[in-house]
């Protein structure tokens, strides 16, 4: 009889064993209040990622491709996407509007040296205009929209809330879309309107020495357009043909040169819209308030220009 009791009581000793050794592991399954943590002995993303950096399965349509859920090359796209481009994106343009506004706060308005004499001249026609104010109406609408799709999440979104955010964001990508085609209507107006008026010549090489009139403080010799608005024309039509070309191989991914292609694409496109938006920014600050008389040559009085 003492040989089954010794038995019980040997089974007891290793169930007790079993259960303490059990409990610093159960232990360590608890989140900080106390309440069990079902995902604590679980691998991590990353950790797992590193182990099988490609996840694929097996699909029963004709792509192979589409049966890539997770690659390496997707995740460092997103990187360079989400965080580089972004930050770029944001230091480029808050450094334009920086350096606009200390111009502004140093040199102020540039006023016409005799001051305003009363007599006008034909500055641009009216299709002139036409073409310019649709380029530059496109430009607006698609730097706008464009803005919301790069950085709506961070800024729009929290002010507006996600459901008027999902219906602006909706727009704004069809707007997008749709203005493309008038801005690169309105850029082939331009080339066409102003090509032979922005070709440099000898005089040019009198107002780069000159330095526009802010050296010697006297007005530069220039033709139709100085040097400073022939280099504003021609940097804006290889950006604006850039960007063209680029958003349109996102617009049509079908006739694209597959994934690679289009991140290149997106990535071409995002950096010269950017490049863009600064050099604009900077015309727009010339032509309204950093000089006195210059936007009136594009609407005021069928663009008449004012005379100093």
């Amino acid at each position: 009889m003492a040989f089954p009791v010794l038995v019980r009581l040997l089974v007891v000793a290793v169930v007790l064993l079993s259960i303490a050794a059990a409990v610093p592991g159960q232990a360590q399954k608890r989140g900080p209040d106390g309440a069990p943590n079902p995902t604590a002995s679980v691998v991590d993303e990353q950790t797992l990622l590193k182990q099988a950096p490609r996840v694929e399965g097996r699909v029963d349509i004709p792509d192979p491709k589409a049966g890539v859920l997770i690659e390496p090359a997707g995740r460092t796209w997103q990187y360079v996407h989400d965080v580089l481009l972004h930050r770029a994106s944001a230091v480029i343009i808050l450094g334009t509007i920086a350096i606009l506004g200390l111009a502004y706060l140093i040199v102020g308005q540039i006023r016409i040296a005799e001051g305003r004499s009363g007599k006008k001249i034909l500055r641009f026609t009216a299709f002139e205009r036409f073409a310019h104010w649709l380029t530059a109406v496109s430009f607006v609408v698609l730097a706008l929209t464009g803005l919301n799709i790069t950085f709506g999440k961070v800024l729009l979104l929290p002010a507006i809330g996600p459901d008027a955010f999902a219906l602006v964001s909706q727009a704004a990508k069809y707007v997008h879309d749709f203005t493309g085609f008038s801005f690169a209507i309105g850029l082939v107006l331009i080339v066409v309107i102003f090509f032979r008026d922005n070709l440099f010549e000898k005089i040019d090489l009198d107002w780069i020495k000159q330095g526009g009139g802010f050296i010697k403080n006297k007005h530069a010799p220039a033709g139709r357009f100085n040097f400073g608005e022939k280099l504003v024309f021609w940097l804006s039509m290889a950006i604006g043909a850039a960007v063209s070309v680029s958003g349109f191989l996102l617009l049509f991914p079908v006739y694209g040169f597959g994934i690679a292609g289009m991140q290149l694409a997106q990535i071409v496109h995002t950096v010269v819209a950017v490049l863009f938006i600064a050099l604009i920014s900077a015309h727009i600050y010339i032509g309204t308030i950093g000089m006195e008389g210059c936007i009136r040559g594009h609407g005021h009085r069928r663009g008449r220009s004012q005379l100093g």
